[in-house]
């Protein structure tokens, strides 16, 4: 599964929501959205830095317009999910030869178990 992305500012625990890319040649900084996958050259923002951001004199700042929308699950999260979920959900069929084991207990459901009587 995907870990959340968190803003890259020191300290900072928020989801990010915004990415930062700043472009040398022409003394501008980026603010847009969450891009799809990290890049080594972009940093990842919390709603609060991207909107706080500020740049060096004689530098612009080009921001998104509005507000920035939360990520959305990418398609590997839910496909995990729904791996954990069938997981969960998936009962042992029971064991041939009369529902006997090597350890003598019959098949297993779930976390019930079934153990022959006693002679």
């Amino acid at each position: 599964m995907r870990h959340v992305r968190r803003c890259t500012r020191p300290a900072c625990i928020q989801q990010a929501v915004a990415t930062l890319t700043y472009i040398y040649s022409d003394s501008t900084a980026v603010v847009g959205p969450l891009a799809a996958f990290a890049e080594p050259h972009s940093y990842d923002l919390c709603e609060e830095h991207a909107v706080r951001l500020t740049v060096p004199r004689g530098w612009e700042v080009v921001r998104h317009a509005g507000e920035f929308p939360s990520p959305l699950p990418h398609a590997d999260d839910l496909e995990a999910l729904a791996d954990a979920v069938r997981e969960a959900a998936r009962v042992e069929v029971p064991i041939p030869d009369g529902g006997r084991s090597d350890s003598g207990s019959l098949g297993r459901r779930g976390h019930l178990r079934v153990v022959p009587p006693s002679v």
